[in-house]
């Protein structure tokens, strides 16, 4: 299946600045973010061990989120102070 995604004109023109001659732009992409071909990685995880992951994935990104709003509120609070 083909999926179609948005991305702006600016993201655009650095992606086929670096994309060389030979390559699509999923390849392009694949190697700018470093991603692994899904096939390579089909059937190392069990479903269980997907899901735990994914869970420990979020949780992580919640805390981070988390800090990232305690320092927002903060500059904020001291911006509000002057």
């Amino acid at each position: 299946m083909v999926k179609t995604i948005r991305v702006s004109e600016e993201y655009h023109e650095w992606l086929h600045a670096h994309k060389k001659e030979d390559e699509t732009m999923e390849e392009t992409l694949r190697r700018m973010t470093r991603g692994p071909h899904p096939e390579d990685v089909a059937g190392l995880l069990t479903e269980e061990e997907a899901v735990a992951a994914k869970e420990a994935v979020n949780h992580l990104r919640s805390r981070d989120r988390d800090r990232l709003d305690a320092a927002r509120s903060a500059f904020e609070s001291e911006d509000a102070n002057k």
